[in-house]
């Protein structure tokens, strides 16, 4: 009964933005396969079926619980992680995949829940005097700074960065002062010319081509041309649904997976795009009136970081194929190609549904 009233409870908005968006993914991907179901469209909607289930088993489910086990799921993702090392398969220059049960995944893109769930849980039971305390920022800077690491050494420079920047934010938001955010920024970018030899020679030539791709049109830079010559060819309305040419013809490289909001740009438009943009704008902003809505920290806190984590997929993947800022495969959520992604994001909105439901329960310990 319990069950059933909280199904009436959840956020059919959220939810409707969540199926609708897919049903994009599911487009873009039948047509990235010139207009054919396999191999890519059919195993987005299985995919998305499934964990659409999962997602409301995981909003439906006590919130006590999700509390209680927060730190043990970041110590199964770290465990996940470090396996990596020793039974990872090797895809695109580094190991980042395992297999549990014939089934690969990425521990990388699960572990940035398990650092929201910690973070929010133990912001929850520090006092917000004590926030600010340098003893107190020694643990959230284990939480983070421990799978940035792991993740780094796949090699992975892209999510690890992802990693960190959604730890910092999160501490950010969490209440830590932001002068404390300036002096390690600052202390990075001093570091970055001594630390330009220790990153891998394809990351170096990734960043090389993004300041300047015309040095290499045929080899790191052709991609991004590429993205930009289609993305430019779409102008206000697009060419229609099946009619990208840069798409079609194999120009652009990797368009069911990272680049597919490009595909999209070429077909729709700068209004396919801009349409695009706007569902993400409303899911991030159901998050932040969520996170407003809770009233425990708890919920306050992962409201936010799942934002946080949502807005850092969309900017760094539409940055990355305009051209804006290196390539780095950062996928787009629901939309791209890609099982692991969706697992983490679909895991994330049943999180934010529960959250929703149970905004007003004050006492999470069980």
């Amino acid at each position: 009964m319990i069950i059933l009233n909280n199904f009436f409870k959840i956020n059919f908005l959220l939810v409707f933005l969540i199926i609708l968006i897919s049903c994009i993914g599911f487009a873009a991907l039948y047509s990235a396969a010139d207009g054919n179901f396999y191999p890519w469209s059919v195993r987005h909607l299985v995919r998305f079926s499934t964990l659409f289930i999962f997602m409301l088993f995981i909003a439906l489910i006590d919130i006590k619980l999700i509390y209680k086990y927060a730190y043990p799921f970041l110590l199964l993702c770290l465990i996940l992680l470090l396996s990596v090392e020793v039974i990872g398969s090797l895809g695109k220059g580094a190991e980042r995949w395992i297999k549990i049960f014939g089934i690969s995944i990425q521990p990388s893109e699960i572990i940035k829940i398990g650092i929201l769930l910690s973070l929010a849980k133990y912001y929850n039971n520090i006092k917000y005097e004590n926030i600010g305390n340098i003893i107190y920022l020694f643990f959230p800077i284990l939480i983070i700074g421990i799978p940035f690491v792991l993740t780094l050494l796949q090699p992975d420079l892209g999510t690890a960065l992802t990693i960190l920047i959604l730890g910092i934010m999160v501490m950010f938001i969490s209440g830590v002062k932001i002068w404390k955010f300036i002096v390690g920024s600052i202390s990075v970018l001093i570091l970055i010319p001594f630390l330009w030899n220790y990153i891998k020679p394809y990351q170096q030539k990734r960043i090389l081509s993004f300041l300047n791709p015309e040095n290499d049109p045929l080899g790191q830079g052709y991609q991004l041309i590429q993205s930009k010559i289609a993305l430019g060819s779409g102008g206000f309305a697009g060419k229609g649904f099946l009619q990208g040419t840069q798409s079609y013809l194999e120009f652009l490289p990797e368009k069911q997976t990272d680049f597919i909001f490009t595909l999209i740009g070429e077909e729709f438009g700068f209004i396919g795009t801009i349409f695009v943009l706007i569902l993400f704008s409303l899911i991030i902003l159901i998050c932040f009136y969520i996170s407003f809505r809770s009233f425990h920290i708890f919920g306050r806190v992962l409201s936010l970081g799942i934002a946080c984590n949502i807005f850092l997929y969309v900017l760094l993947n539409m940055s990355m194929v305009t051209g804006l800022m290196p390539v780095v495969g950062i996928p787009l959520p629901l939309i791209s190609y890609g099982g692991t992604a969706m697992l983490a994001v679909m895991i994330s909105f049943g999180l934010l549904l529960n959250i929703d439901i149970n905004y007003n329960n004050k006492k999470l310990e069980t």
